[in-house]
């Protein structure tokens, strides 16, 4: 039997303070919506359809290939945005999940549960439901002797025994599909609020004699639903532990995992270690037995084995095996930093490959460069990559030496084993076993001091 996901995403969400679509906001490096499709992914769907509203063409474009969509003119509540699918399911067989864009922590796990659970029951409808130590300001289940769904009872209505009850809906809803569009034909708006709710199906399928049994999920968590930035940062942290927890089974070291930032995507390999205040975001994949350290920052990073970072950033670069870098260092994008190549303090690096077993001790720039293995780069070091229209390019062979001080002004290639006098400014090729020195010649100015003003004043003497 074929299997459907809707998921609910034409709210703006007011309530954020944001020009930015609610749905859109990140969670752990991914935007709710997109955590909710792959979770949905995970039951390996015939359909997912997600329904848009407000900001629709920017859902799609950031769901584009991984859902179908249909369109909410307006907002009239849960049930009309159901229907609002009709065109792509009301005539297909199976069962449909009902779920919000603004709940990025369920799993594909606790999706496929409901779904099974379901089939297995032969329901119409299934609600997926939660126990919490404090149900106040949700809807309570009430349940029949045979422990099917009676009603949902709203905060606002429940009585003194319903509000004891700890049994909540979470929002999300299996469907027997026909039967959901046939139910869906019946909602009417006749209520405060002048919408149609998707709830209301449920007493409609019951007065037909139709089952509505209840999924009780495990963890509660998983359906906390974000509408302002105080719940956003709630859904971070749960959702920063989870990924937290993986890693540390997948055998990573996490120091202080509290303190520790890592997106959905990451992947970490065995007898990393990290310390706290690291961050870690985007497509970043890490080798094993690396050493990250405290106040490092890695975006779309690619690092090999037995690879140190010392408090530095490192963005949409490379590092490969037993390279290092820091503290307080920069690869820019583009930069790739071969085996064995050190980068020390206060370097930065753009756009370019560092060969290996090469070495930038410390303060120094290299842009838009090429340089081979077996180099010593002095301390000071500039390679000047841009002449006021264009940036251009620097080679350097292997085996060189660049003294502290150089200033290296592009287009110039540098042969291997050449030499770079300290402080000079090189414009012009230097060839193979070659020196280049350019700068001016010390010159000393005897008695100069006596012929300043200053000279006059004993306590500079």
């Amino acid at each position: 039997m074929n299997k459907y996901v809707v998921i609910l995403a034409a709210g703006k969400g007011t309530r954020m303070k944001s020009k930015l679509y609610k749905v859109l906001h990140q969670v752990c490096g991914k935007s709710m919506v997109e955590h909710v499709v792959d979770a949905a992914q995970g039951t390996n769907p015939d359909k997912i359809v997600t329904v848009v509203g407000n900001g629709a063409s920017d859902v799609k474009s950031v769901l584009a290939g991984k859902s179908e969509f249909a369109f909410q003119k307006e907002q009239l509540g849960t049930g009309h945005a159901v229907l609002a699918t009709a065109d792509l399911l009301k005539n297909l067989s199976g069962y449909t999940i009902v779920t919000t864009g603004d709940t990025p922590l369920f799993t594909a796990a606790t999706f496929n549960e409901l779904f099974e659970q379901h089939i297995q029951h032969k329901n119409s409808a299934t609600v997926l439901t939660a126990i919490v130590k404090d149900p106040f300001g949700y809807g309570r289940i009430i349940r029949d002797a045979a422990g099917n769904v009676l009603r949902i009872v709203e905060q606002k209505d429940c009585s003194a025994s319903e509000s004891a009850i700890n049994e909540i809906n979470t929002g999300v809803f299996c469907f027997d599909n026909k039967e959901l569009f046939s139910a869906l034909q019946k909602v009417t708006n006749h209520n405060a609020q002048k919408e149609y709710y998707l709830t209301d199906v449920l007493e409609i399928m019951r007065e037909k004699g139709l089952v509505v049994g209840a999924c009780q999920m495990a963890d509660y968590t998983e359906s906390l639903g974000v509408n302002d930035r105080i719940a956003l940062a709630e859904a971070t942290k749960l959702m920063q532990r989870r990924i937290n927890e993986q890693h540390m089974k997948n055998g990573v070291t996490l120091i202080d995992p509290a303190n520790t930032y890592i997106d959905c995507d990451v992947q970490i390999g065995s007898d990393t270690i990290i310390e706290p205040n690291v961050v870690i975001k985007g497509n970043t994949i890490i080798g094993n037995e690396c050493y990250i350290a405290s106040g490092s920052r890695l975006v779309n990073a690619r690092i090999g084995n037995n690879v140190t970072i010392t408090s530095s950033t490192i963005v949409d670069s490379t590092m490969h095996d037993r390279s290092d870098i820091g503290p307080n260092s920069h690869l820019r994008p583009k930069s790739e930093i071969m085996s064995g190549a050190h980068i020390g303090n206060f370097v930065e690096v753009k756009k370019a490959t560092i060969g290996e077993n090469t070495k930038l001790g410390h303060l120094t720039y290299v842009g838009d460069a090429t340089l081979g293995k077996d180099i010593n780069v002095g301390c000071g070091t500039i390679f000047s990559n841009y002449d006021g229209v264009e940036k251009l390019h620097t080679n350097v062979g292997d085996h060189t030496f660049i003294g502290a001080g150089s200033t290296l002004i592009a287009p110039v290639n540098i042969a291997d084993h050449a030499f770079i006098a300290a402080d000079s400014t090189i414009t012009k090729d230097v060839a193979k076993y070659d020196m280049a020195i350019a700068r001016g010649r010390q010159v000393n100015k005897e008695g100069y001091w006596h012929k300043l003003p200053l000279a006059k004043n004993k306590a500079w003497d």
